[in-house]
């Protein structure tokens, strides 16, 4: 069982503080929770890349308990690894309490010790957060304190050691933020149409000092910084239909494995701004980031570890070819601007018809800065002026309309045009510009039975190219029909093949099973090797060919 003898007296005071609870009487409290259990059953594909899995069944399965009574809430985690399902890293192999915390939670004063999550602003400096999907947890395990002396005055203290899979990384994290809703706390704003909320925050790390080399020099010796800060100031704008968001990021010398150990200060900028009224919104938002990766340690170059978080700009899309490029924020420098409108054609109109019609327009473009290089490990590493920018990365404009054709058929068609630029990766090559076609119509049987159809069609001036090994390449067709009935079973069967220039034929047969908070659901089928993203982090999924089921409930 993985506990490691670090945790141990916080868990021991975790369970003293339920032996103390349940003497005065806290029983009466409410247990809940949620069990989640994920399989794979693979085997070797060599059309597709899929490898042979030794022991053949892989399994993420984990437990979370919870606690509550008035103002005191308790938990803990189980996770199980044996062996972890393709694409998460080996290192979670194992199982064990992974997550364990007590807290308390009044209207002035809230406090956490053991295992916590949390957000300064967007995250820039700082989001201890958990995307099991992504096999991403960087949880705070330590102290931390949210003060409210007054309505609308927010403070937060926090300092811990980050999760490093069954370990803790050898960085302490420290930081401080502060928050302040000027309509609460000036009387004279309470009931104005103008709204304003300001923040600012700030985060330390601490690491050991260390030895780093390079082959080129190995008697030189890098004079690391043991601290290195980053701080951040934010401010919440809105009058009427409009709002307004922006936060600036600026962080110390922090030489590490993602910079090329350089000691060029970073920066980041994100400004949000929308309006919004009845059947419209409009939404424009616009970043630059530079040298903005923060680790708590600077050895670290997998997904583990991060401080900090950069949203990415970019439409998440959830249809199977418009998401087949995704887009991974860039941490060491990117430029980017989004624009996104929705419209609502009213009802009774020529286009809008009886039901009205839905339109969503949505572009952006992702670009490097542009650099002028002055050195290399151990010297300031480049230049970049502010407003110029590098090679293209990533440009994506699409536009969806969505109509109900009468009280049982709704239909949406969509068209996408992509730009993607392969160094984003890791690869060389030209350009891949994507047209891409998507056709969903859902059909209401009755109130218990549902059908929907999707076909989609993508174009790419891309070919594949066994040296690159990028299978997404080429033109691609799907079909994909869905049959959700009795409120509780679904079934769906989809093909994925590229007819040119590509490599592979992906299908896929999935029943589901709903009772209550219990859901179970069997797949097989192919994946394609490639990227699965969220929200502008991504994790490698390789290549399987197999069964999958996962089984979820919650209590």
């Amino acid at each position: 069982m993985k506990i490691n003898r670090k945790r141990l007296p916080l868990l021991a005071l975790l369970l003293a503080v339920s032996f103390v609870g349940n003497a005065q009487g806290i029983l009466g409290g409410h247990v809940t929770g949620n069990i989640q259990l994920d399989g794979q059953i693979s085997h070797a594909d060599s059309v597709i890349g899929a490898a042979d899995v030794p022991e053949k069944l892989l399994m993420n399965a984990r437990a979370d308990i919870l606690y509550t009574n008035g103002n005191f809430s308790a938990g803990l985690r189980f996770e199980a690894y044996q062996n972890p399902m393709l694409g998460f890293n080996s290192k979670y192999q194992g199982q064990g309490i992974a997550n364990y915390f007590a807290a308390y939670n009044g209207d002035k004063l809230s406090v956490t010790v053991g295992n916590f999550y949390e957000q300064f602003g967007s995250g820039m400096i700082l989001r201890a957060y958990e995307d099991r999907y992504l096999g991403v947890d960087n949880s705070l395990l330590g102290l931390n304190v949210a003060l409210r002396p007054f309505e609308g005055v927010t403070v937060k203290a926090l300092a811990g050691k980050q999760r490093y899979y069954w370990e803790y990384g050898n960085g302490i994290v420290r930081g401080i933020d502060g928050e302040v809703n000027f309509n609460s706390v000036i009387k004279a704003m309470a009931d104005s149409k103008f709204r304003l909320t300001m923040g600012a925050g700030f985060v330390s790390k601490y690491e050991p000092d260390q030895t780093i080399s390079f082959s080129g020099n190995p008697a030189y010796r890098l004079s690391l910084p043991l601290n290195v800060g980053a701080g951040a100031v934010r401010a919440d704008i809105n009058y009427g239909n409009w709002s307004l968001q922006a936060e600036y990021a600026h962080k110390g010398q922090d030489p590490s494995v993602m910079n090329d150990f350089i000691y060029r200060e970073g920066e980041a900028l994100m400004l949000n701004a929308t309006y919004s009224q009845k059947g419209f919104s409009a939404n424009v938002q616009a970043k630059r980031v530079d040298n903005m990766s923060f680790k708590s340690v600077r050895t670290e170059s997998g997904e583990m570890l991060y401080i900090n978080y950069i949203p990415a700009i970019t439409k998440q899309h959830t249809y199977a070819f418009l998401s087949m490029y995704p887009y991974a924020t860039q941490t060491t420098g990117e430029m980017g601007l989004q624009a996104d409108v929705m419209y609502k054609i009213k009802k009774e109109t020529l286009l809008g018809g009886k039901y009205g019609t839905d339109i969503h327009l949505n572009g952006a473009i992702i670009t490097g800065i542009d650099t002028n290089r002055i050195g290399g490990n151990g010297t300031l590493g480049y230049t970049s002026e502010w407003f110029k920018t590098g090679d293209l990365y990533y440009a994506d404009a699409s536009l969806e309309v969505a109509k109900k054709l009468n009280s049982k058929l709704k239909l949406t068609c969509t068209y996408g045009y992509q730009i993607f630029n392969p160094i984003v990766e890791g690869h060389e090559g030209q350009l891949h510009h994507n047209h891409i076609l998507v056709g969903d119509l859902t059909w209401k049987i009755n109130k218990k039975n549902v059908l929907r159809f999707e076909a989609e069609w993508m174009a790419s001036d891309s070919k594949y190219d066994p040296n690159v090994d990028d299978k997404r390449c080429g033109n691609w067709i799907m079909g994909l029909v869905e049959y959700n009935f009795t409120s509780a079973w679904f079934v769906s069967v989809s093909d994925q093949y590229a007819y040119r220039d590509g490599v592979g034929n992906y299908y896929n047969v999935s029943v589901g099973y709903n009772h209550g908070a219990t859901r179970l659901q069997l797949g097989y089928g192919k994946q394609r090797e490639g990227l699965l993203c969220i929200g502008g982090v991504c994790r490698q999924v390789p290549a399987s060919n197999g069964l999958t089921f996962s089984l979820t409930t919650s209590f």
